[in-house]
């Protein structure tokens, strides 16, 4: 699957991983799937890595519309969520961006950038250096 979680419930976070190309079906599903699990909470903070994206489909007024029902969400959760990409390549600093742009206007998101795991993790409070030494150091994590 192209897009596929892992909830961290002990860390209050949620590891999302992109991988080829980026569909937006592929992201709504995986949305869905986020908040119908049992271990999603409102307020998760998010590392989503789109460091091994090849490139993502370019349907702006669908992407705007999965976004509005997504920060709708957000809104009504009550809580704020901090959303950390990482984008180490051209093509994923172009998504993270427009993902960035899209929460524009939405207080329960903060969305950062930054271009190394390391960086983002460090921005999450999290002692890893990189997402593959995140996931090994936390036992019962499944991949999704």
């Amino acid at each position: 699957m192209p897009v596929s979680f892992n909830i961290l419930a002990e860390r209050g976070l949620v590891v999302v991983r992109y991988d080829g190309f980026a569909a937006i079906s592929d992201t709504l599903g995986a949305s869905k799937a986020y908040v119908a699990h049992p271990d999603y909470a409102p307020g998760q903070k998010q590392l989503v890595d789109l460091s091994s994206i090849t490139g993502y489909e370019k349907d702006y007024a669908r992407f705007m519309m999965m976004q509005a029902a997504k920060a709708g969400r957000f809104a009504q959760s009550g809580a704020q969520t901090l959303v950390v990409y990482v984008a180490a390549t051209p093509i994923a600093q172009e998504m993270a961006t427009l993902f960035v742009k899209s929460w524009d206007d939405v207080h329960a998101v903060v969305p950062l950038i930054q271009y190394s795991q390391a960086d983002a993790l460090a921005m999450l409070g999290e002692p890893e250096t990189s997402i593959r030494d995140l996931l090994r150091s936390v036992d019962g994590s499944a991949l999704h």
